[in-house]
């Protein structure tokens, strides 16, 4: 499995960045850029390099996060897959290629897709000296019009951009996505009941056109949830000294909440039961909530039944497991 934590080069590169920065500056362009986003904003607010960096400082750590661990469930499901092509749509500073790029050695070409001109410049910046990414392929535009004319990939990411645009466009660029997609197509959202609603609405669209699922879900059947009730998981995150002052805070992690799919063209053979919450474990039994090819199941595993109850006791929110 690939590390949650940013990756060396990444990481000498924000330094790098930082140098001659203030962060009292960074922290208080980041409260701002926080604020909007949680009243329902996007990144139209990220205009010049101190906003552009605010950002990359308060959020990437996390998006990355969350970006690898769907990746590492998409790559335990399909420990075949092997793309060459990357399409990041949305792409911001670069957080997903960047992922992708240490989740499959196997990727070649790259190219990311955003309107934002500051965050352009910033992944840009960050890519020149990445022995991979220093030639990526940065397209500017807004996102359905470039999307429509960039080359299809095997590998199609979206992460954290489609609460960005209106509910009537979403399902039109689902659609796109989907018709960018040689193999694979993964979109991550804010673990949210907003972002889940989203991931959902998504997710059964392209079903109908034919997408089947590979992760988190161990079927392409409906959701077997109920409001209040949605799907959703947590990454904890390892908190830099940088990113406790841009963030003000003090505790040396946070924890990223996420929901996404991973879509595929063809249909996974064989799914494992996914996880959906951390399991109460006692003295007595393991309760366990899991979403089976059935549906939903709370599953209580004894503790007499000791191989089973040890196995069980290893399991942890967001596993796949037999």
């Amino acid at each position: 499995m690939t590390s949650p934590d940013l990756p060396a080069e990444l990481k000498a590169a924000l330094d790098g960045k930082l140098r001659g920065f203030s962060r009292s500056d960074a922290a208080g362009r980041a409260a701002s850029i926080s604020r909007t986003y949680r009243s329902g904003g996007g990144s139209g607010t990220i205009r010049s390099e101190t906003d552009a960096l605010a950002y990359a400082l308060a959020r990437m750590p996390a998006t990355y996060a969350a970006v690898i661990a769907s990746l590492n469930a998409l790559v335990e499901i399909r420990p075949d897959l092997a793309p060459e092509t990357l399409l990041d749509v949305g792409a911001g500073p670069g957080t997903a290629t960047w992922a992708a790029a240490e989740a499959f050695p196997s990727l070649q070409h790259f190219t990311m897709l955003d309107a934002n001109d500051a965050l352009r410049t910033l992944a840009l910046d960050l890519a020149r000296d990445s022995t991979r990414l220093r030639n990526t392929d940065y397209q500017r535009g807004e996102a359905r019009a470039v999307l429509a004319k960039a080359d299809a990939a095997d590998l199609v990411v979206a992460s954290y951009m489609i609460g960005e645009i209106s509910d009537a466009e979403q399902r039109a660029l689902a659609e796109l996505l989907w018709q960018k997609t040689h193999d694979t197509l993964l979109v991550v959202e804010p673990g949210t009941p907003a972002g889940y609603a989203r991931i959902i609405a998504l997710r059964a669209h392209l079903i109908d056109l034919g997408a089947h699922v590979a992760a988190p879900c161990p079927h392409d059947s409906q959701c077997p949830l109920q409001a209040p009730d949605w799907c959703h998981f947590t990454q904890r995150v390892q908190r830099s000294r940088a990113h406790k002052q841009v963030k003000g805070a003090e505790l040396p992690f946070e924890d990223e909440r996420f929901s996404y799919v991973a879509l595929t063209r063809a249909p996974v053979e064989q799914h494992p039961v996914r996880v959906l919450a951390q399991p109460a474990v006692s003295k007595v039994e393991i309760t366990a909530k899991l979403c089976t090819p059935e549906g939903l199941s709370f599953a209580k595993v004894p503790r007499r039944a000791k191989a089973n109850y040890a196995s069980a006791r290893r399991w942890r929110w967001g596993d796949a497991v037999n």
